[in-house]
């Protein structure tokens, strides 16, 4: 017992003693100002640690989470932190869906992967807001003239609001089945449905009551886009442009489109990574960017919120009982250093991600290439970043 104590003791002490050298080898650069909309400082001048930052870059470096191809950290507004890594493009066919082999930088664009739901659904906010769409809580089929063959007494009940917090009780296998084949519902939309995917999420059976259940489910996204199409006359790049880039001052968008014209918003957005910081950035401030409301506070409010059917009743995502899910932002609650932290994210596959944290008044986002692979971004943010701001 007493040699397994002692083995312990000087494991955690080389890893403290490696872990101070990597700011030796990976020095700080504070982030420059480029007159894109954000301020920038130093950690030091919000009160960040230097020393875990960057030690939580050093190991990003060294590879020890795999690809990580950048991370951002604002607090305080200013951007604080900004590096970019090497590592591999995303491509489908590609081995661990690897493309080239490329040295990231803040002017390359990267995929976002499921963080284009929160695109899609800050987008939705806006359209309320605009009086495009009156209410959450109408029938999707309101807005679907096209589509009116596929409803059903069951279906109809389905609102804007079960899309999107993943409560619509359609049939739908995302999570259960491997990517590449059509056992995968998402997958299946790409490979089958490119001429009409609406169509094809939409005469899947019901499984469960509308709000009841949570089933993550693209394909309820999907809608959403067509649903805003339908209320505003513009396709959900259009529309996003006009009401959400060009407000924050992002210039450079990039989306799929299907066959028939459809965007694929639930999954197919590029972005820099500083206009995805921007974003976290708005809902940080409550809608707000620079001053002006550009998605509804309300909107934020319920993004951030576990979803519970308007009843006060959480529904369950999983058996931890600390994360929630609501109008495709992640929930999740913290205990960190007898601190409780409410945070809510976008996460997306790979290791896509913008974390908001308002406690701590600070925006984080990651990008990188961890497809076949667990990425470990909570590690990151938990074990460095959360701890260099006590």
């Amino acid at each position: 017992m007493m040699k397994a104590h002692i083995l312990l003791f000087l494991a955690a002490l080389l890893s403290i003693c490696c872990e101070r050298g990597l700011s030796d080898r990976f020095p700080y650069h504070a982030p420059e100002f480029i007159g894109d909309g954000l301020e920038v400082g130093t950690l030091g001048e919000v009160g960040l640690d230097t020393q875990m930052i960057l030690n939580a870059a050093g190991r990003i470096m060294q590879g020890k989470y795999k690809e990580v191809h950048s991370m951002l950290i604002y607090k305080d507004g200013k951007l604080v932190f900004e590096e970019y890594y090497p590592g591999h493009q995303y491509q489908w066919d590609g081995p661990a869906y690897h493309g080239r082999s490329v040295e990231w930088n803040r002017d390359m664009m990267h995929t976002i992967m499921s963080c284009s739901k929160s695109f899609t659904s800050a987008c939705i906010g806006i359209a309320v807001q605009e009086g495009f769409i009156e209410d959450v809580h109408q029938s999707i089929f309101d807005y679907l003239p096209d589509h009116q063959h596929l409803s059903s007494a069951e279906k109809s009940k389905i609102t804007i609001e079960h899309l999107l917090t993943m409560t619509s009780g359609l049939k739908w296998n995302e999570w259960g089945a491997p990517h590449g084949t059509s056992a995968n519902d998402i997958d299946r939309i790409y490979f089958e449905c490119s001429e009409n995917p609406i169509g094809c999420v939409l005469e899947l059976p019901m499984v469960a009551e509308p709000g009841r259940e949570f089933t993550y489910n693209g394909g309820g996204i999907l809608i959403l886009g067509e649903i805003l199409k339908n209320a505003s006359g513009l396709r959900i790049d259009e529309f996003a442009m006009k009401y959400l880039f060009e407000p924050l001052g992002i210039d450079s968008a990039s989306w799929y489109e299907f066959d028939n014209g459809s965007i694929a918003c639930e999954g197919s957005l590029y972005l820099k990574p500083r206009d995805m910081l921007k974003f976290g950035i708005c809902y940080l401030n409550q809608g707000q960017w620079n001053g002006k409301q550009i998605i509804p506070g309300e909107w934020v409010e319920k993004s951030r919120v576990p979803y519970g059917n308007n009843t006060g009743i959480r529904i369950p995502i999983d058996d931890s009982g600390k994360n929630g899910y609501s109008y495709t932002w992640w929930t999740n609650e913290l205990s960190k250093s007898r601190e409780e932290l409410d945070i809510f994210k976008a996460n997306g596959w790979g290791g896509q991600s913008i974390t908001v944290i308002p406690d701590k008044n600070m925006v984080v986002v990651f990008t990188g290439g961890n497809y076949a692979v667990r990425d470990k971004l909570h590690e990151i943010l938990e074990r460095y970043i959360l701890p260099a701001s006590s």
